[in-house]
């Protein structure tokens, strides 16, 4: 897998709504179920899901009830690959306060966009082809709604055929130049 698709696939697998809190909080929490609910004021069905999800993909383990401080009660710590995606998140998360349009990651596939509009796929149909499992909709959705919150141009070009391409702005590429490098360092 090339250093791009990597990073997409990180990026991807970091999007969603609570899975940068959760990676972010669960060690201050303990690890365990209800303070990590409070901390995060998640509804407690909300957080068993998407720790549910985790699990299966490999970033949280829940500890046996041997090894728990309170055997009854669910206790969970990151897997290797969750203290990875936990630096990356770390990444992402200082990135998203430097470029200031709020928390990007919580919707799916815009830091996959941006990453692949770093990487100089600047056509619609090579970025899907690079994203492989986005929809023609949510890209097209993602493109607008980056394009609307002023991180990405969106040129026509009309020759020979009219179609938009699309870029980083010049207020956005420095901060994906960090992010790019900060990621390339932890792989």
């Amino acid at each position: 897998m090339s250093q791009v698709a990597q990073m997409v696939h990180i990026t991807k697998e970091l999007s969603g709504r609570w899975t940068i809190p959760i990676l972010v909080t669960l060690e201050k929490s303990g690890g365990r179920f209800t303070p990590l609910k409070n901390t995060l004021q998640i509804a407690p069905s909300r957080l068993s899901s998407n720790l549910k999800t985790m699990t299966e993909s490999g970033l949280v383990q829940q500890i046996s009830p041997f090894e728990r401080n309170h055997p009854l009660l669910p206790e969970y710590e990151l897997t290797e690959k969750g203290r990875f995606m936990k630096e990356a998140a770390l990444i992402i998360s200082h990135s998203e306060s430097q470029l200031g349009v709020g928390f990007l990651a919580a919707k799916a596939w815009n830091w996959p966009v941006l990453m692949a509009l770093y990487h100089s796929y600047h056509e619609f149909n090579s970025i899907r082809q690079l994203l492989q499992t986005a929809t023609p909709r949510i890209l097209s959705t993602r493109l607008s709604e980056l394009h609307e919150g002023s991180l990405v141009d969106k040129i026509l070009m009309v020759d020979p055929t009219p179609k938009y391409t699309y870029s980083l702005n010049a207020r956005t590429e420095p901060t994906l130049e960090m992010v790019n490098r900060e990621l390339l360092g932890i792989l």
